[in-house]
């Protein structure tokens, strides 16, 4: 199609093509993701070698989860002024140096300065490949943040083994530094093949306008009562998912089968280890699915049908889930309905304030994650006061309520939102722009 070359000034050709851009993007959020899918399998070597504990090292990944989700914001803001290959070129390092220092790391203090050199590098490719998406696609969002975020999801799914074998044949730290400087190098390469997309043209600009009758800066945008309901969603969402599905495995204990030998497709693997490699690719699937389909029947559409089959699952989970079978069962639809959340809303936040900011835009958006994993603690409570009932009844109830608000509450009030704006932009028939035929789009 013609307009898939939606090239930045001075390019042409594949470079400036927007699949191309896409696939480029989904490639470093692949490359990236051992930070955080990856870390679990070093937590038990550098114990065994340095004795901190494992919760003292595990501070470590909390410090990254926070430094990650929280940075987003500021590195996407930088994505909109500069452009994406010198932020994505940037991560790179932080990511690459990141690891090397765990390598070398003999205290809790330098293993937590990398985490923190880990977050800002993993941040950094983050924001800008989902922002990067959402401007070469403002004709299918959904899709578009949809796969890109599936890169995350599932980028580590290639390297698990490797890394593991590593471990055990030459030690954690030779891994450190191999793949450190692997994915760091691999990354760099990746963004010096970015290009900043130009406003489209043609059909894709005729939606574009449509969905975006103005820009919104993220200072304007959290202004806006719109914003900060969709904000609670994405909390309620997030947070109703991560309280049960962080509770899996103590579940799978207490219920007595986290160890039960289960055979699929040829492959025998303990009851856990099957259920969350099923969840996994469950997580992955949904992200570019659901966004697909929410560029076709709407966003909130899509919202109301996943949050509450969500919340169906969830209370599945509760009733059936000690029975070995049912519980794989639903823990993988409460995965199937869950990750979509990071395509659906960055789409939805791209399709309400517009693509010009929609790297900080959704990069301030995306610190509802980090909000939501504040609440996990929560399950722990729920637990010890309600037993896992509790957790599941109250996880269901979050996410339910969150699908009922996005169909009688933010779609109607979104669509008042942009109505609002457009009326408001669009000039009288006997003004001089309207008989001038000029545009009513225009910039915050």
């Amino acid at each position: 199609m013609a307009h898939d070359n939606i090239a930045a000034p001075g390019r042409s050709g594949w470079l400036g093509n927007r699949w191309f851009q896409l696939a480029i993007g989904v490639v470093c959020m692949g490359l990236v993701a051992n930070l955080q899918y990856g870390w679990t399998l070093f937590v038990g070597p550098m114990n065994a070698k340095h004795h901190w504990g494992e919760s003292a090292i595990q501070v470590a990944f909390s410090i990254f989860i926070v430094t990650e989700t929280w940075l987003v914001p500021l590195e996407g803001w930088l994505v909109d002024k500069i452009g994406p290959r010198p932020v994505v070129a940037g991560g790179a390092l932080c990511a690459g140096l990141a690891w090397v220092i765990n390598a070398y790391a003999t205290s809790l203090p330098q293993l937590y300065l990398a985490a923190v050199i880990a977050g800002i590098g993993a941040g950094g490719v983050y924001g800008t490949c989902v922002g990067n998406a959402l401007k070469w696609f403002p004709d299918k969002r959904g899709l578009a943040a949809g796969l890109t975020a599936a890169g995350f999801g599932a980028g580590s799914a290639l390297t698990v083994i490797p890394i593991a074998n590593m471990i055990q044949r030459s030690g954690y730290e030779h891994a450190f530094i191999t793949f450190g400087i692997l994915q760091g190098v691999c990354i760099l390469l990746m963004a010096l093949l970015l290009v900043k997309p130009r406003p489209p043209a043609g059909a894709v600009a005729a939606k574009a306008v449509l969905t975006n009758p103005i820009e919104f800066t993220p200072g304007r945008m959290v202004k806006t009562p719109v914003f900060w309901v969709i904000y609670a969603s994405f909390v309620a969402v997030a947070a109703g998912g991560i309280m049960a599905t962080a509770q899996l495995g103590p579940i799978a204990r207490d219920f007595g089968f986290a160890s039960m030998p289960v055979t699929m497709v040829g492959f025998t693997l303990p009851l856990l280890t099957m259920t969350l490699s099923i969840d996994n690719l469950c997580n992955g699937l949904t992200r570019p699915l659901c966004g697909f389909i929410s560029d076709r029947i709407g966003r909130e559409n899509t919202m109301f049908f996943i949050f509450i089959g969500e919340g169906l699952s969830l209370l599945g989970l509760m009733q059936f889930g000690h029975n070995p079978y049912w519980f794989m069962t639903f823990a993988a639809l409460t995965f199937l309905f869950w990750g979509e959340i990071f395509s659906i809303f960055p789409a939805l936040c791209a399709d309400t304030f517009g693509s010009k900011f929609a790297a900080a835009n959704a990069g301030t958006l995306y610190t509802a994650k980090g909000t939501a994993a504040m609440l996990v603690p929560l399950a722990s409570v729920l637990s010890a006061r309600g037993g896992w009932d509790a957790v599941f009844t109250v996880a269901a109830a979050v996410t339910i309520a969150a699908g009922l608000s996005a169909k009688f509450v933010l779609a109607p009030m979104r669509k008042r939102f942009i109505t609002g704006h457009v009326e408001s932009l669009v000039p009288a028939a006997d003004s001089p722009a309207y008989l001038a035929g000029l545009s009513p789009r225009k910039s915050d």
